[in-house]
C-alpha cells in the first residue's frame, strides 16, 4: 500500500467503544508511515482513551474546534500538515471543513451523499451488510491507496497500542485486593447497547464467592442514579466505584484489575485492549451482534444466544440478552485461570 507523504487525521467523533476499535487502524498507519504524525479528531470525553495510545501523536478536540469561527477552524486543519483525512465516522460539517482547508486526500464512504460534495476518495462498502468486525471495516477506508489487509484478532490487538497508561492514584490502588481476583462489573451502557439488566448482574454477584473475588461496580454519576436499590444493597466484597473515577483513572483502574463484565460498551473494549479478561454480553441481532462488535483482545469471552431475533430492533428491553444465565457467566469466571499482568 502506497500512502502519500504527510500527516494523517483519523476522524471519529462518536463513542468510546467505537474509538477503541479504531486504534488498530492508527497502529497500522503508524507502521506504514512512522515519520508521519497521526492525529485523532474526536469528542472531548474520548481524549483520555487517545492519550493512552502510543500510535497517535495528537488529539484534535472537535467539541472545542466547532466553537471557533470558520477561519480559525480551517487554520487548525492546515497547521497539522495533513495530506489525508479519513472520515471513519461520517460528519458533514467535518467533511466540508476538510474540503475548505484543502486537504488533498479526503476519504469517506460513497453511500454518504455529502461525501460526493466534500470527499474526493470514496470507497464503496457497507458496514451494516458486512460480515467483518468493526475494527476490520475501518481498514476499508484505505482502499483508494491499495490492497486492504483483513487482519485477524491477534494482529488487531497488537496494533491497538494502549501502552501509555497513567499510574493509578494511591487512594484507588489501595482498594484493589492482593489475594483475590478483582472483577469490575459495569451494568450500564448509556444507551449504546441492549442491557443485561440489574437483576442479572445482582444474581452474578451472589454467585461469585467473596472468598475468591473482589468486585467493583463501575459507571458514571448519571448511571448510578438509575441503579437505586442495586447499589444500596451490596455485599461486603463489592465496592461501589460509580462516579468516583475520571476516565483516565478508570482506564488505570481497569489495568490494575483482572477482568471486567459488561454489555457492548466502551469499558468492555478498553479492558480487552489492555489485555484483561473481558466478558461481553450481547444480543443476537444485527448490527449489534458480537461478530461485528465483540471486544478485541487475547482474553475475551462473549455470551450470546445462538438464534436470530430482531424483536427489540426499535429499542426497549431485549429478551434475548436478558435470557443469558448468570450461572453460565459465573461458571466461566470460576473455571478460568487469570493471568496477572
Amino acid at each position: 500500500m502506497q500512502l502519500p507523504e504527510g500527516n494523517i487525521i483519523i476522524s471519529r467523533t462518536d463513542a468510546i467503544g467505537d474509538v477503541v476499535l479504531t486504534l488498530p487502524l492508527a497502529g497500522y498507519l503508524k507502521s506504514l508511515k512512522p515519520e508521519s504524525k497521526i492525529f485523532f479528531l474526536g469528542k472531548t470525553y474520548t481524549k483520555d482513551v487517545i492519550s493512552c495510545c502510543q500510535n497517535i501523536d495528537g488529539f484534535l478536540d472537535w467539541n472545542e474546534i466547532r466553537k471557533l469561527g470558520k477561519k480559525e477552524k480551517i487554520e487548525i486543519f492546515r497547521n497539522t500538515g495533513v495530506t489525508i483525512i479519513l472520515f471513519v465516522f461520517p460528519d458533514k460539517e467535518i467533511a466540508k471543513l476538510a474540503f475548505q482547508a484543502g486537504i488533498r486526500n479526503r476519504v469517506g464512504t460513497a453511500h454518504r451523499w455529502f461525501h460526493w460534495l466534500y470527499a474526493n476518495r470514496r470507497p464503496f462498502f457497507s458496514r451494516k451488510k458486512s460480515d467483518l468486525h468493526e475494527a476490520q471495516l475501518n481498514f476499508l477506508l484505505l482502499k483508494p491507496f491499495g490492497d486492504v489487509p483483513v487482519f485477524d484478532e491477534k494482529t488487531l490487538f497488537s496494533l491497538t497500542g494502549m501502552h501509555r497508561i497513567q499510574p493509578l492514584p494511591q487512594s484507588f490502588f489501595q482498594q484493589i485486593s492482593k489475594d483475590k481476583i478483582n472483577i469490575i462489573i459495569h451494568p450500564g451502557s448509556r444507551g449504546s447497547s441492549r442491557e443485561w439488566g440489574l437483576e442479572n448482574f445482582a444474581k452474578l454477584i451472589r454467585l461469585l464467592s467473596p472468598d475468591k473475588y473482589m468486585i467493583y461496580i463501575s459507571g458514571t454519576k448519571e448511571e448510578a442514579k438509575t441503579m437505586g436499590i442495586f447499589l444500596n444493597d451490596l455485599p461486603s466484597h463489592v465496592v461501589n466505584m460509580t462516579g468516583k473515577l475520571s476516565l483516565s483513572e478508570f482506564i488505570s483502574f481497569i489495568s490494575e484489575c483482572d477482568g471486567l463484565v459488561a454489555c457492548s460498551t466502551g469499558p468492555l473494549h478498553i479492558a480487552a485492549s489492555l489485555g484483561k479478561t473481558a466478558v461481553g454480553l450481547y444480543p443476537p441481532m444485527r448490527p449489534l451482534h458480537p461478530a461485528r462488535w465483540k471486544p478485541i483482545g487475547p482474553d475475551t469471552k462473549v455470551f450470546c444466544l445462538e438464534k436470530f431475533c430482531s424483536d427489540c430492533k426499535k429499542g426497549g428491553k431485549c429478551v434475548c440478552i436478558e435470557s443469558i444465565q448468570a450461572g453460565e457467566v459465573a461458571q466461566y469466571l470460576d473455571n478460568k485461570t487469570f493471568h496477572r499482568m
